[in-house]
């Protein structure tokens, strides 16, 4: 199995990953460590990625996924995947990707985001990745869950609805289908 922690920056995806792959003890990568250099310098400076910026990440991030699959390794990846089209190359790396979406209220995002100061991705973009966001859709495996609730919380409802530990199921989780 290959869980994508996914959701717009400041949804405090980075976070719930590591803490869902320390305690499953599985395979953990930052998407934001698979972009170009031109690409974070792009977003630094404010100016949302396009789809043509993402495609080759996007593939990187599927290669590793699939790397992971061939030896038989469960993994768990931090990334936005922002549209389906993102999650469709995602899971076409492997037979099992599912996903956990965080979401909130933009106001609480942006909070985060104007609180961050170790990353490179400005609180000015909050806005277009919003606008960029394509919900999951039912067909697609996940769950969504309210970042309201503490990083603890979700990544056990996380491992819950992965089958990776007795978690816990309550009101911060909804089917994506």
């Amino acid at each position: 199995m290959h869980l994508v922690i996914m959701g717009v920056s400041g949804s405090g995806k980075t976070t719930v990953a590591r803490l869902v792959a320390q305690r499953a003890e599985l395979s953990y990568a930052e998407a934001d460590q698979f972009h170009t250099p031109t690409s974070i310098a792009k977003m630094s400076q404010g100016t949302p990625l396009t789809d043509e910026d993402r495609l080759p990440w996007l593939h990187r991030l599927a290669a590793w996924i699939s790397d992971h699959q061939r030896h038989d390794m469960a993994t768990v990846l931090a990334c936005s995947a922002l549209r389906r089209h993102y999650r469709d190359i995602l899971r076409s790396a492997a037979p099992d990707v599912r996903f956990v979406h965080l979401t909130g209220h933009r106001s609480t995002l942006a909070r985060r985001l104007e609180q961050r100061r170790d990353h490179f991705m400005p609180a000015g973009l909050l806005d277009s990745q919003l606008d960029t966001l394509e919900e999951l859709e039912p067909d697609e495996p996940g769950y969504v869950l309210d970042v309201a609730h503490p990083a603890e919380e979700l990544a056990e409802t996380a491992l819950h609805h992965a089958g990776l530990g007795s978690g816990t199921t309550s009101s911060t989780h909804r089917p994506a289908h």
